[in-house]
C-alpha cells in the first residue's frame, strides 16, 4: 500500500508554490521525501526490480532499486542515485535497463567506474557483479542471498504445471 508522504515543514515566510500553483522544494526537503520513498519500498532485489546494495564503508546495506530507463549516478544532488563520497564525480555514470538487461556506463568520471574490479567504459551487470564508482563500492543483486535461482523455479514451476497437465489429460481420457 502506497502511504502519502508527510509534507517536510517549512521555514516561516517561504512560499509554498510558485505562480501556477506548483509546489516549492528545497533541495534538502527532495532529498528528505527521496529517502523517506527509498525506505517505503520493500527494497527486495528481483530479476525485474534489482537493487545496487552498498558493501563499502558508509554505504553498507544501503539500497538503491532501479527502475527501468536510464537512471543517473554521482554525487551531485540532482542525480538519480546520490552517492555522498567525494571519490565518485557529481556525474558519475549512468545505468540503463535495456529490454530487461542493465547496462552501466562510465560518465567521463575522474575516478573510473569498476565492475568486478576491471576498469569499464560499459558492462552489462548481472547478479553479484560488484561495482565500484572511485571509492564507493556496490553489489548488484537480482535475487535475495538464499534463495534458489531464478532458473531453478522456472524448471519447477514449468515441471508442475506439466504434471498438473498430464493429470487433466488422464483424467479427461479415463471419463
Amino acid at each position: 500500500m502506497n502511504q502519502p508522504h508527510p509534507t517536510p515543514s517549512r521555514s516561516p515566510g517561504r512560499p509554498t508554490a510558485g505562480p501556477q500553483g506548483t509546489r516549492l522544494f528545497s533541495a534538502e526537503e527532495l532529498r528528505q521525501l527521496a529517502s523517506e520513498a527509498e525506505t517505503a519500498s520493500n527494497g527486495r532485489a528481483s530479476p525485474h526490480d534489482p537493487v545496487l546494495e552498498g558493501v563499502s564503508t558508509g554505504l553498507k546495506g544501503r539500497r538503491h532499486s532501479l527502475r527501468s530507463g536510464r537512471q543517473t549516478v554521482g554525487r551531485r544532488s540532482d542525480n538519480d542515485i546520490v552517492i555522498d563520497d567525494l571519490s565518485v564525480s557529481a556525474s558519475h555514470a549512468w545505468i540503463i535497463n535495456q529490454h530487461g538487461h542493465y547496462l552501466i556506463m562510465n560518465t567521463l568520471s575522474t575516478n573510473g567506474t569498476f565492475v568486478n574490479d576491471k576498469r569499464v567504459h560499459e558492462a552489462v551487470l548481472k547478479h553479484g557483479d560488484r561495482i565500484r564508482l572511485g571509492q564507493a563500492e556496490f553489489v548488484f543483486r537480482t535475487r535475495e542471498r538464499g534463495l534458489p535461482t531464478p532458473s531453478l523455479l522456472s524448471y519447477l514451476a514449468a515441471g508442475l504445471m506439466a504434471a498438473i497437465a498430464l493429470g487433466v489429460l488422464i483424467w479427461q481420457l479415463a471419463k
